[in-house]
């Protein structure tokens, strides 16, 4: 089975996620690293319609200033935009296999899609 990651290395949840795919018997795994390499807006909502979300439930304030620039009450074309300009309002890890998407909070949830 084929999975990508959306990884930040300093984040607990990412990390253990990552160990979880890692230790999985048959997991083809794709890290990607995604403050190195931003998001694709495109990508970025497929990934959060995919996952059962909205722009808003998968947008991170914490660690961030995304409640200072008023983005919790911004509308989803605006999140959207801020998430693609800058991969620290997603939050994280996002994981893709062929049975689908989940936002991996907590890490167990990665089990539900391998």
């Amino acid at each position: 089975m084929k999975a990508t990651i959306w990884h930040n290395p300093n984040c607990g949840t990412s990390r253990k996620t990552l160990a979880i795919l890692e230790e999985t018997p048959g997991v083809e795994l794709t890290v990607v690293r995604y403050l190195d390499v931003p998001y694709d807006r495109a990508k970025l909502s497929s990934l959060i319609k995919a996952a059962g979300l909205t722009p808003r439930t998968a947008l991170r304030l914490r660690g961030t200033d995304a409640e200072e620039r008023g983005l919790a009450e911004a509308s989803d074309d605006a999140i959207l935009d801020a998430m693609a300009a800058n991969s620290a309002y997603v939050e994280r890890p996002f994981v893709e296999t062929d049975k689908g998407v989940r936002l991996c909070r907590p890490q167990e949830k990665v089990h539900e899609i391998l």
